[in-house]
């Protein structure tokens, strides 16, 4: 592995509560990796693990042949890509750029198309996970764009995540789970008719109903403890982005709207950064 690892060289741009662990995974694989953030104190336990900390999105993109972006939304990825010393110019041809943010397929086909202008391969790859799923290196990827680009780009990809589909063109990586929101609600009415949120869960374990989201997320919801896993406020965001998207498309999402209300809400009235699971706060003032 080290052999086939070192002779990549990765950029990371983003450092947060996702870009970090998936960095650390890279590296512990022995690839060299370049990395930047607006907040460069963020990259203080990379740098100590062997990464070189860039000066400029720029610089990280001109020294890679992989670059993979971790930003928190889509303005942050088009000043990143953009903006000064924006990495888009410094991209290497014939190398692969990934992003992992969640951002809208009009932005993702608007990087492809800069990116192909460039001779550069690109891939949207959005991930879920959460953090949890970035340490242990079990993300799952949600990939648009080219098949054979994503044929290349499996060896890096399999060290941060267990899997990833191929959904389709540019633009397609981009899709939102609404589950948390729906168990939320459920367990608001179960508990309001005097049951105890233990047993809804215990019997959705055992259903059809069965996820990943669920066996993650129902401990939170019903301890009430949220510290940011997937903080609320990029959830808003994503919901945000699926509204923006059907609107574009004329096609109504009543359930989503009424979800982004509800953590609209809940977004409010917190004074700290929570987890999106704090949705349930909604049915308990």
């Amino acid at each position: 592995m080290e052999s086939s690892a070192g002779s990549k060289k990765i950029g990371l741009i983003g450092l947060g509560l996702m870009g970090r662990p998936m960095g650390m995974n890279l590296i512990k694989a022995g690839y060299s990796l370049t990395v930047w953030n607006r907040t460069a104190s963020r990259a203080e336990e990379l740098v100590a693990a062997g990464a070189k900390l860039a000066k400029s999105p720029q610089e990280v993109a001109s020294s890679s042949d992989f670059l993979l972006t971790m930003v928190s939304d889509p303005p942050a990825l088009e000043e990143v890509l953009w903006g000064p010393g924006g990495a888009i110019e410094a991209l290497q041809r014939g190398g692969i750029y990934v992003d992992s943010s969640t951002i809208s397929p009009a932005l993702a086909r608007k990087i492809a198309a800069a990116c192909a202008e460039r001779g550069v391969r690109f891939l949207d790859a959005p991930v879920t996970g959460g953090d949890w799923g970035a340490k242990k290196g079990e993300l799952i990827f949600m990939v648009g764009g080219d098949a054979a680009t994503l044929k290349d780009a499996e060896p890096i990809l399999g060290v941060m995540g267990k899997k990833w589909f191929h959904l389709g063109p540019h633009g397609a990586g981009q899709t939102i789970k609404l589950q948390v929101d729906a168990l939320a609600e459920a367990l608001a009415l179960v508990t309001r008719t005097g049951l105890q949120g233990e047993k809804l869960v215990e019997v959705l374990q055992s259903s059809m109903a069965r996820s990943g989201v669920l066996d993650i997320k129902a401990p939170n919801l019903l301890k009430g403890e949220y510290f940011p896993s997937f903080p609320l406020r990029l959830m808003h965001k994503d919901l945000g982005l699926a509204l923006d998207l059907a609107n574009q498309l004329g096609v109504a999402l009543p359930a989503t709207a009424a979800a982004r209300e509800t953590y609209n809400y809940v977004k409010g009235a917190a004074k700290e950064d929570l987890d999106y699971s704090a949705v349930m706060k909604f049915w308990k003032r």
